[in-house]
């Protein structure tokens, strides 16, 4: 994934304002706080709630 550092810094995520940590393997942005996780396609976050995936439950 090649998200520019400045944008990391600025987005936040949409449902809870959480800070949003970068997983390269799975290309996806995962929130700290409520553990939505947001799909990252050809180096652009989708930041829609209706397209995050929830955490899983164990």
């Amino acid at each position: 994934m090649n998200l520019d550092p400045a944008l990391l810094e600025i987005i936040v995520c949409p449902a809870c304002h959480g800070a949003l940590a970068v997983d390269d393997a799975a290309q996806e942005l995962a929130c700290t706080s409520c553990g939505l996780t947001y799909p990252v396609r050809d180096d652009i976050p989708v930041l829609l709630v209706d397209e995050a995936r929830k955490p899983d439950r164990a």
